[in-house]
């Protein structure tokens, strides 16, 4: 899949042993880290969809830790070489990948399966209660070619 132009994906790597596992998402040294802001979880029940928003300073860094999420991005930039490309993301336990977001690329995510999905977030800025650097649409809004359901294929 071409990627939409900024985003980044890293496949994460679980370290087991005898007791567990340990995963890391997001380190200061990989060349997917820019700052921190701030880390947040969110979460998404079965049969919800959590879509569609974009910021405009805020870069985001999503990692789904429980469950399994679908991850959808859109692409309305005017400059971009992907002006109106969509990409579609299977990650969770069985798909451990970091998805880094560009600002001002939509994005969303639903819960797969019978489980909610959590998503830990390390946006590169810290989140403004007075103002919001939160832009939404509806997931079902017709400019964003993407439909949320399930595709039996």
């Amino acid at each position: 899949m071409e990627l939409i132009h900024g985003v980044q994906v890293k496949r994460l790597r679980l370290i087991p042993d005898d007791r567990g596992f340990l995963m890391e998402m997001l380190r200061s040294d990989w060349p997917e880290f820019m700052k921190f802001g701030q880390s947040y979880v969110t979460c998404c029940y079965p049969g919800v969809v959590k879509a569609w928003h974009y910021h405009q300073k805020q870069w985001d860094h999503f990692v789904c830790v429980h469950g399994m999420a679908k991850v959808v991005l859109y692409d309305p930039r005017e400059d971009s070489p992907t002006r109106g490309k969509v990409n579609e993301f299977h990650i969770g336990y069985l798909n451990p990948l970091l998805v880094k977001i560009p600002p001002l690329v939509y994005h969303g995510f639903a819960a797969e399966g019978k489980d909610m999905a959590l998503i830990v977030n390390f946006p590169t800025e810290v989140y403004n209660y007075a103002d919001p650097d939160e832009h939404r649409r509806p997931f079902d809004d017709p400019a964003i070619p993407y439909d949320w359901r399930v595709k039996n294929r």
